[in-house]
């Protein structure tokens, strides 16, 4: 099991590792307020347990401007199939050159890159820093 993650038990997830993303705290407000993150709403099950529908979240946009993805990062992506869109996804693997694969934490409900392949890195927006409370 990975640092700073649990056992989570949920009605038709059992036993799914789960890293937490904290909730926002004073900096994060204020870095938002300062424009230094954006926020984004969870729309759809791909990231049950961790993140329900409606949760919001703060990204920083910065974050992968000086060093690559990490897996088990939760990120937000453009997906290489729909420009119009944006998914918050686990990353899996990071490639030498940058891209990465990103799936859901709920596969069976989660477009990801099983089906859309390897994300590039001037489509991943940014890294998930909290939850927005």
């Amino acid at each position: 099991m990975f640092p700073g993650t649990k056992l989570a038990e949920l009605d038709g997830f059992s036993s799914l590792t789960v890293s937490q993303i904290r909730n926002s705290n004073f900096w994060d407000i204020l870095l938002w307020l300062l424009r230094q993150r954006q926020r984004f709403q969870v729309v759809g099950n791909s990231m049950l347990p961790l993140l329900l529908p409606g949760d919001e979240v703060l990204v920083d946009r910065q974050a992968y401007r000086r060093s690559l993805p990490a897996s088990d990062d939760v990120v937000v992506i453009i997906p290489p199939d729909r420009r119009d869109i944006r998914l918050i996804k686990r990353v899996i693997a990071v490639e030498q050159n940058g891209a990465c694969f990103v799936q859901g934490d709920n596969p069976s409900q989660s477009t990801d890159s099983r089906s859309f392949g390897w994300v590039e890195p001037q489509l991943i927006l940014g890294r998930v820093t909290s939850r927005f409370l």
